[in-house]
């Protein structure tokens, strides 16, 4: 299994195709939400995902400050179903958060997190700042992130 960081412009058309392949299946057909995916943001983002067999097994996008937010944001957090259970978002997640900050020297990351999983993001130190919403037909709650 190999983790990738990329902007748009360093993925394949294979590579782009597996993620959005990946998104789809999870976002729109799991959980049967009918959104618009390709919102024009993925063009900014670093793309990071874990790559087994051929095979984009989870992915996360990485948003520039001023692109969803005042801050760095993470979105499009999703985990093929059969790999779930095995730590596979924690590392996902720790790997994106040392990035941001390592790398862009960025300490504050904003998400836009499904309500369901506000414990998983606050053991990374991520607090809800608002009170919960519906996206997309989803209880939803921005979190926080502040080094």
């Amino acid at each position: 299994m190999n983790w990738n960081l990329k902007k748009i412009s360093e993925l394949t058309i294979e590579e782009l195709y597996k993620i959005l392949k990946l998104r789809s299946e999870v976002f729109v057909v799991e959980q049967q939400c009918v959104y618009q995916d390709c919102d024009g943001k993925d063009e900014s983002s670093y793309h990071l995902y874990l790559e087994d067999k051929g095979e984009i097994v989870a992915y996360l996008r990485i948003l520039p400050r001023k692109i969803s937010y005042e801050e760095m944001s993470i979105g499009r957090v999703v985990v093929k179903k059969s790999y779930r259970g095995q730590s596979v978002a924690s590392e996902m997640l720790k790997k994106a958060i040392e990035f941001i900050e390592e790398k862009l020297n960025q300490m504050e990351i904003r998400i836009s997190a499904q309500a369901h999983l506000i414990n998983f993001y606050g053991s990374f130190g991520f607090k809800a700042v608002t009170e919960e919403y519906l996206e997309d037909g989803i209880p939803h709650i921005e979190m926080l992130y502040k080094k």
